[in-house]
């Protein structure tokens, strides 16, 4: 059972009710476009089970592994164990252990993790450590279901383990090409016939229903004088 819409704009410090990840169901929302690369292992860490219990239920998705740790005596165990974690979510205060040795632990054990850490006293102190950590994000709490989701997918493609459906970029690819067509005032006619491809074509590729070659998508590009490069940059902030 997907985890109740309710939780959507819940701060993430209010509990929620049989939190369990769904191994096999239907995506987060937000996940319909994305592909996972494999296995995604996330490590969340928070002195209270309810906020872990609510990122849980927030990332529920088929290919996300999340191990909570809200026990902070086992957690020199878990960061030193065999397990390797692509993201942690930590909580930067996790009395009685100093964050500096945290940190520490993560750095010598989980060197490859990407981090996102969270809190509920927000100082300049802890973001500049943070950033020192090399963390991702940095989240303040209370914040949002989907602040929390958009940094951890962010943060996930960012480390190539989350990517678009060929969907979702076939769309992305036609609406980046039609906004800059519309922008220089060409019509589908025009480019079709500066760039020497059939109009039936563009428009497919611009309605996203056919994937576009290299070739094709570097005739288009120069016609409506667009770097490629600029393309899928377009592309990659939508």
């Amino acid at each position: 059972m997907a985890p109740s819409t309710e939780t959507e704009n819940t701060p993430v410090n209010m509990p929620v009710e049989e939190p369990t990840p769904i191994p096999d169901g239907p995506p987060a929302p937000g996940t319909q476009d994305l592909l996972c690369a494999g296995e995604v292992r996330i490590l969340v860490v928070d002195d209270h089970a309810s906020v872990c219990q609510v990122i849980e239920a927030a990332l529920a998705y088929k290919d996300f592994t999340i191990t909570s740790i809200s026990d902070t005596l086992n957690l020199e165990a878990v960061i030193k164990g065999e397990t390797k974690f692509h993201l942690i979510i930590l909580d930067y205060m996790l009395p009685p252990l100093s964050t500096d040795q945290v940190l520490a632990w993560l750095r010598d054990y989980q060197p490859d993790a990407a981090l996102i850490v969270i809190t509920g006293f927000p100082t300049t102190e802890s973001a500049v450590n943070a950033l020192r950590a090399r963390a991702s994000d940095y989240l303040m709490k209370p914040f949002e279901i989907t602040q929390l989701r958009d940094t951890v997918y962010r943060c996930l493609k960012e480390i190539g383990l989350l990517r678009m459906s060929e969907r979702s970029l076939r769309e992305s690819v036609g609406t980046a090409l039609r906004d800059r067509r519309k922008a220089l005032g060409l019509t589908l006619a025009d480019v079709a016939k500066r760039s020497n491809v059939s109009l039936g074509y563009l428009s497919q590729i611009e309605l996203g229903k056919s994937s576009a070659s290299v070739e094709t998508l570097y005739r288009v590009c120069l016609t409506l004088r667009l770097r490629m490069a600029d393309l899928f940059q377009a592309i990659q902030k939508s």
